[in-house]
């Protein structure tokens, strides 16, 4: 047994992230590599950038969002404290929900796993309703089944871009 409590097991998770304080690139690419710096966890695949409004607090500037698909010996709830402790490292600052910060690492999925928690949600709840989180998702597991919806990420993700104004483009940064 390894020292994360796990018997050697990798898992798959995905995180999606997102910056929009200061060198928002920047801040992604530190992230990146404090998460590979550490012995538990590697990003395996990175999806392209993409540059999006805000959500839920409008007042604040635009956001790089991507997703990191890693490899993981944590558990989930280890994972989401490893997740914490490096945005606290990166200067993440809590003010206003859904406000302003450098950077924002969130469990999207783990395995094939959902969890339910008063911690820990897992598909993260509302995924599925957000563009800025499926089309990153989507360069990395299109096919990939949501464990709730039971629906692929791509078939959600046309579903709510046929919702969503015709004016809104999806340019990678």
């Amino acid at each position: 047994m390894d020292k994360t409590g796990n018997e050697g097991k990798t898992h798959t998770a995905f995180i999606g992230v997102g910056s929009n304080i200061g060198d928002r690139c920047n801040n992604i690419l530190i992230a990146e590599k404090e998460i590979n710096c550490s012995d538990v966890c590697k990003v395996v695949e990175i999806s392209k950038i993409y540059e999006t409004e805000p959500f839920g607090y409008l007042d604040q500037d635009k956001f790089l969002n991507c997703v990191f698909k890693i490899k993981t010996s944590l558990m989930p709830d280890q994972l989401l404290k490893f997740l914490l402790a490096t945005e606290k490292k990166l200067k993440r600052k809590r003010v206003v929900r859904w406000g302003p910060r450098t950077i924002d690492l969130d469990i999207l999925l783990y395995d094939k796993l959902v969890i339910s928690s008063k911690d820990l949600v897992i598909p993260h709840p509302g995924m599925h309703e957000r563009m800025f989180v499926l089309k990153p998702l989507c360069d990395l597991a299109p096919d990939y089944i949501h464990p709730v919806l039971n629906e692929r990420y791509s078939t959600i993700a046309e579903k709510l871009k046929s919702e969503q104004s015709p004016s809104v483009e999806w340019m990678p940064v």
